[in-house]
């Protein structure tokens, strides 16, 4: 795909009537959002997509300087739905994964975990994709599609979803009808709260600082997920010699870390990338994120379907926060299809209660483990670091089981919607 600044980009199509008729009406423009939108649209479900931000703003590089891990499932739906070719080429591959415990002051510990692509296919485990990417790649493919429209930028004001259809009003007075509302505003989504969720949110003493790096060698390939007492710190292969880093630590000290120059950040930043890959650069800003878990009690409600961060955001220690999204995508698009194939209501209670069935193993399982994870690993306890590094060393050295951990990571693990095995919806 072209590295094209962001006014060469086309605009999504943008919906102008006064009143607006569809089948689905999809709250929020991020990924998870608009994927949702031009799988249907590709499937020739009438979608229309409200984002409060304006298009432009989303692609800027000062917006959001993360990267996915783009698991293989992953792919497969980005393939599903044709966005494959537009992020292919600044997609880096994963193929191989090394986990190990350690310390600042002595380094990573002997024992540890190291996952080769090898030994389960052909294929790379992902690939890490930067988040801009996406977005630009969503709205390349979002012009060509006939059946999805987008107001942005705008608000919902209300919502009256009633057994036979919703109505919404915009802040601006539109009128929009549509059969089925898809709630993908992220974290803090209003239409989980007009409809009365309840959500679980659990915040960690713990704060994401993302930034990306040049190297001088060759990263061919590898991440590695490096466990320090503050939390782990992530080292995620981009295309080039480039790697995307987000470092997890206690706020006070993120703070500092990220008031220091580039000078002094990198002095830090290297203490413990290590010089496994040469000398470092930054490339572009610095970010940060406060991380919590959170979980709504329900994915849906009458008329209304939560996707991504709306209905669960979990830590990112294992990169799979916009996979389990980019699922729910695929579960629901699904369910959606197959409803409208067979003439059935894509808003019924019926479509909505095989959605939320679904996904809710699935999400729930993976929050429990990197919540865990994340505790087990996020201390400096002598008989837990031995036993975790034990632990690490133990799999390492069973195949079936380091097998399923590796399919795991694929993301084609379970019960799995068409998109995911890599079928057309």
């Amino acid at each position: 795909m072209s590295t094209s600044t962001t006014s060469e980009i086309p605009d999504p199509p943008t919906e102008r009537d006064a009143d607006v008729e569809t089948e689905v009406l999809i709250l929020g423009g991020g990924m998870v959002g608009m994927t949702l939108a031009n799988a249907l649209a590709g499937a020739g479900v009438a979608t229309l997509v409200v984002d409060s931000a304006p298009s432009d703003s989303l692609l800027e590089a000062g917006y959001d300087g993360r990267a996915s891990a783009i698991a293989h499932g992953s792919a497969q739906v980005f393939r599903g739905i044709g966005l494959w070719p537009l992020v292919e080429s600044e997609a880096g591959p994963i193929v191989d994964i090394r986990v190990a415990d350690g310390t600042v002051a002595a380094g990573p510990s002997t024992l540890f975990l190291h996952y080769d692509h090898r030994a389960v296919g052909d294929q790379p485990f992902g690939y890490m994709i930067e988040n801009r990417v996406i977005r630009r790649a969503l709205f390349e493919q979002a012009a060509t599609l006939p059946p999805l429209r987008r107001i942005a930028p705008a608000r919902v004001a209300s919502l009256t979803r009633e057994p036979g259809g919703t109505a919404a009003r915009l802040e601006d007075g539109r009128q929009i009808r549509c059969r089925l509302v898809v709630g993908a505003e992220g974290r803090a989504s209003p239409s989980r709260s007009e409809a009365g969720i309840a959500v679980t949110r659990l915040p960690y003493d713990q704060t994401a600082i993302v930034c990306t790096v040049r190297h001088e060698r060759d990263h061919r390939g590898v991440a590695v997920e490096y466990f320090l007492p503050s939390g782990p710190f992530a080292m995620l292969p981009l295309t080039g010699r480039r790697m995307n880093i987000v470092w997890t630590e206690r706020p006070a000290l993120a703070e500092r870390y990220l008031a220091l120059d580039d000078a002094a950040f990198l002095d830090e930043l290297g203490r413990r990338f290590g010089a496994w890959l040469g000398a470092l650069a930054l490339v572009g800003p610095r970010f940060s994120y406060p991380l919590a878990l959170q979980h709504a009690a329900r994915y849906t409600d009458r008329r209304l379907a939560l996707v991504g961060d709306a209905a669960h955001a979990i830590h990112p220690i294992a990169g799979q926060g916009l996979n389990l999204g980019l699922r729910d995508v695929a579960a629901l698009a699904q369910a959606i299809i197959d409803a409208r194939r067979l003439g059935l209501d894509i808003g019924g209670a019926d479509v909505l209660g095989r959605y939320e069935r679904w996904r809710r193993f699935d999400s729930v399982l993976l929050a429990a483990v990197t919540d865990g994870l994340n505790r087990l690993f996020s201390n400096d306890i002598p008989p837990l670091r031995l036993a975790r590094d034990l632990g690490l060393a133990t799999v390492d050295r069973i195949p079936p089981l380091k097998r399923f951990f590796m399919r795991h990571a694929m993301g084609v693990v379970g019960d799995l919607p068409r998109l995911v095995r890599g079928e057309a919806l």
